[in-house]
């Protein structure tokens, strides 16, 4: 997503050479012709040869990167996210405008929209008047109202038809009289490593919409962190590594494969690591099996609905020794697990006998060695499946069985910092 107003998430770094205007200076220095009474040397020689041509050979360039853009570039869209801005530009004008004699110029009217960020999208289904479009949800997020920019460069407002913050993904919708494509999704699993793919949106904004970069998958799945609004880990996303060129702006729009078809939806890329090491070539998609599942339930209910267990919890690490004995009664042989901190009344933890200060050391079968596995491990159940927990409570170790209820995807996604 590329932020209007300058306080962007990813890194941009703009290497600007020579003089503006495409001139390239050097030291300050200028050369010029010295003819003075015929003693100077010229720089400037005589070539009366200048007879070069255009060659006019033509390439076959239709290539199958080419078919697989064109089969698909109609269907990307341009997401605007409009909030209603302050009625003042900044602070000290508001204040001044308040004084006696203070100026009242730079405010605004209140409530007035403008483009906070952009996006990218794309159109998937056209149905009656409706065409729906899959973006990323914090692409969306926070939007007083949604402007799409079709390829064409027409304008549409658009509503939001369902959001889910665990899978970053939304669905969107405007109306279809101008849609003449939708895009076709393909399936994920079928990709393999090295497979060229083309990535398709609008790095940095509207301004550069659909332009198209040309990558590789570098890998199929690879897990990365997710974290609530707290900034807790609450779990790991699998999605598809690519080299393809990916921007902010690019975040929403599709990653295809070179039959044309939709194999991920644009997420994110890593531009530093944990050490402050720049990175290239490292950007991730959402993969378009996941894709599908998500924005069916998305149009269906407005919403994904997901099991959980009803607790608050926290790492085991998080801990002191000391209260790990004093208050927890965990043996010494007990060092990874989670914690939980809250039981929800009526929830299917406390129908499995679960209380405060239990430590779940594992779920479904399944080894707790970090608290975000719990999130991922009942992310793979459904509604109403039976799943088995192990947990010590005042240090006995005992064995239950959970009935898994729904909870929305939304309060799942921050039932970890709770």
């Amino acid at each position: 997503m590329a932020q209007k107003n300058g306080f962007g998430k990813i890194i941009v770094t703009a290497v600007v050479a020579g003089a503006l205007g495409g001139g390239i200076t050097y030291g300050g220095m200028s050369y010029f012709n010295n003819n003075d009474n015929g003693t100077g040397t010229s720089l400037v020689s005589s070539n009366q040869n200048g007879n070069t041509k255009i060659s006019n050979m033509k390439v076959n360039l239709n290539t199958q990167a080419e078919k697989a853009f064109n089969a698909t570039k109609n269907t990307v869209v341009s997401v605007i996210n409009l909030q209603r801005e302050s009625s003042s530009d900044d602070t000290l004008a508001g204040i001044l405008g308040g004084l006696e004699g203070g100026s009242s110029s730079g405010s605004k009217k209140s409530g007035q929209l403008e483009a906070s960020s952009e996006g990218s999208g794309v159109i998937y289904k056209k149905s009656g008047n409706t065409a729906y479009i899959v973006t990323n949800n914090h692409v969306v997020s926070g939007a007083n109202a949604l402007e799409i920019i079709l390829s064409d460069g027409s304008k549409a407002s658009a509503k939001v038809v369902g959001k889910d913050a665990v899978t970053d993904l939304a669905v969107i919708k405007i109306t279809s009289n101008k849609v003449k494509d939708v895009a076709q999704f393909g399936n994920s699993d079928n990709i393999k490593v090295a497979e060229p793919v083309l990535a398709i949106g609008s790095p940095l904004g509207s301004q550069y919409a659909t332009s198209v970069t040309q990558g590789i998958i570098s890998a199929k799945k690879r897990e990365v962190p997710q974290t609530s609004e707290s900034g807790a880990q609450v779990g790991n996303a699998t999605v598809i590594q690519t080299d393809a060129a990916i921007n902010p702006g690019n975040s929403g729009g599709p990653l295809i494969n070179f039959a044309g078809q939709v194999v991920g939806i644009n997420s994110m890329k890593l531009a530093q690591d944990q050490q402050g090491t720049s990175v290239e070539g490292m950007g991730f998609a959402i993969p378009s099996n996941e894709v599908v599942t998500i924005i069916n339930q998305l149009i269906k209910n407005g919403q994904v609905v997901r099991p959980a267990l009803g607790i608050g919890y926290t790492d085991l690490s998080n801990i002191s020794e000391e209260q790990q004995r004093s208050i927890l009664k965990l043996p010494k042989s007990v060092t990874q697990g989670a914690v939980v901190l809250k039981v929800n009344a009526n929830s299917p933890a406390q129908r499995a006998g679960l209380k405060k200060y239990d430590v779940i050391t594992e779920l479904d079968g399944t080894k707790i060695t970090q608290q975000s596995q719990l999130r991922d491990i009942l992310y793979k159940h459904k509604i109403g499946d039976k799943i088995s927990v192990t947990y010590y409570h005042k240090g006995n170790k005992q064995t239950s069985s959970i009935t898994l209820n729904q909870k929305s995807s939304n309060k799942v996604l921050n039932e970890a910092s709770k």
